[in-house]
């Protein structure tokens, strides 16, 4: 399991920043990015676009694998966070994904 995983994108974010010693402006810089849109990524007021994820690993290091996993939970997660099933709905998804996974493969 990543070490990502129980925080959102934009916390980890800001922890990865901070544990750099790294000012949000110069990080900001480093993504091509306005200050203002990387504080938004960081409080999750804003989410991050999927062509930051490589910028990202570049700078701090750390696996783009790692970093989209956590993107898209976040997204799965701000989705199913107001479900009362929510994680009936996961298990059913997840045989989704076997079952669709199974039928690309037969396509072949």
């Amino acid at each position: 399991m990543s070490k990502l995983s129980h925080f959102t994108f934009g916390e980890n974010l800001r922890n990865l920043r901070v544990e750099a010693g790294m000012p949000l402006r110069i990080l900001a810089s480093r993504l091509d990015i306005d200050q203002s849109t990387l504080s938004k990524i960081e409080r999750n007021e804003r989410k991050a676009g999927e062509e930051l994820i490589g910028k990202i690993s570049a700078v701090f290091k750390i696996k783009a694998k790692e970093l989209r996993i956590n993107l898209i939970s976040d997204l799965i997660a701000y989705t199913l966070r107001n479900e009362e099933d929510s994680i009936d709905v996961l298990k059913v998804a997840e045989e989704k994904l076997e079952y669709l996974k199974t039928k690309k493969k037969s396509r072949k």
